[in-house]
């Protein structure tokens, strides 16, 4: 079985978080990504900021994080987009099997 991780990264609107999981899903980089509101205090360019916001978790395989960094850089609007890798450490063997099937890899469709 294949490593898996989780990806995070937050955007400023709903409907761009939305667009973001479904081009990852479709493009098979992601077999499910959730999105969810979050409030992120955070300072930026030397002020304090709160800013509503919707996050991202990534469910992908570790193999292809260079690739979803790579394709967030390109569909992100933030100057600086969080992206973080966090390495899944365990699971559901049924569901990492789904993951890993639902991903690019072997028998799966390549772009």
């Amino acid at each position: 079985m294949d490593a898996v991780c989780l990806v995070m990264t937050a955007m400023g609107s709903e409907d761009a978080a939305e667009m973001l999981a479904q081009q990852l899903v479709e493009a098979q980089l992601a077999a499910c990504v959730q999105v969810m509101p979050v409030k992120s205090f955070y300072v930026w360019q030397g002020q304090s900021r709160r800013e509503a916001e919707y996050l991202l978790l990534i469910k992908t395989r570790a193999a292809l994080y260079a690739q979803v960094e790579t394709f967030i850089l390109a569909h992100h609007p933030y100057e600086t987009p969080e992206i973080l890798q966090l390495p899944v450490t365990a699971g559901s063997s049924a569901y990492l099997q789904w993951l890993g099937a639902s991903t690019l890899g072997t028998g799966s469709q390549t772009l």
